[in-house]
């Protein structure tokens, strides 16, 4: 589908899993340009587990930085879960790199979405020092404020030259001690291996992985994301 930003629309990426499930996946990529296709296993894999998962572009090389994009993606996400999921539905927002400290960012700071609150928020590989793209704000300087927590999963892959460490384990210890329900999984990869993807250097892009090992982190970054919020009982 494409989904309307400014004059212009942009597309977006729908997995739609053939379940009854009140929970549907706003899943955004990292600063790459346009890279939805970045997270087609993870979305399968994500659907797979029940949920329906919406996947869009949108670009960091804007003047804004991407925050339209991403704004206008968090507008589409509201409605398709109040047309389309049975029941009150669940919004969960996630996101991989630059796309994780977005996705932290709209928790810490409801009142720039109208006080809106996502169900959960899964940030995956996120560098929480900068400021998020959909705030302007960095969440660590962000973490104090007094909103409503949210749960809030982290997966960051030990050996990630690329974003490290070292940022989660500092927003998941800040979140804790403001009273957030924060979890933090570590497994042993790469920046893209907690995708379940590899970067392949001749194309300067992420790919899927055909190595058991790295697939298996995927599927079960996708776990964390489908387990943040059970899904609500039929009305």
């Amino acid at each position: 589908m494409r989904y309307a930003t400014g004059s212009d629309s942009k597309l977006l990426d729908i997995y739609a899993s053939g379940q009854q499930d009140s929970r549907c996946v706003l899943l955004w990529h990292g600063m790459g340009l346009d890279e939805r296709d970045v997270m087609a296993s993870l979305a399968r894999e994500i659907a797979g587990s029940g949920p329906t998962v919406l996947v869009p572009d949108w670009r960091s090389d804007q003047p804004d930085a991407g925050r339209e994009h991403l704004t206008d993606t968090l507008r589409f996400g509201r409605n398709y879960v109040r047309e389309f999921i049975d029941g009150p539905g669940q919004l969960i927002l996630a996101g991989w790199s630059a796309g994780a400290g977005a996705a932290v960012g709209v928790a810490l700071q409801p009142e720039l979405f109208d006080g809106w609150r996502p169900a959960a928020v899964v940030g995956i590989a996120g560098g929480y020092r900068r400021p998020a793209r959909t705030t302007g704000t960095v969440p660590l300087q962000a973490v104090g404020r007094r909103v409503a927590p949210v749960p809030i999963r982290l997966v960051h892959g030990t050996t990630d030259t690329d974003v490290p460490a070292d940022s989660s384990r500092e927003l998941h210890e800040a979140l804790l001690a403001h009273g957030w329900n924060s979890e933090l999984s570590e497994p042993a990869t790469d920046h893209a291996g907690v995708l379940g993807c590899v970067y392949e250097p001749t194309e300067q892009r992420c790919l899927p992985a055909t190595e058991p090992s790295v697939t298996d982190i995927g599927r079960e970054t996708a776990r964390v994301i489908a387990g943040v919020v059970p899904p609500l009982a039929p009305a």
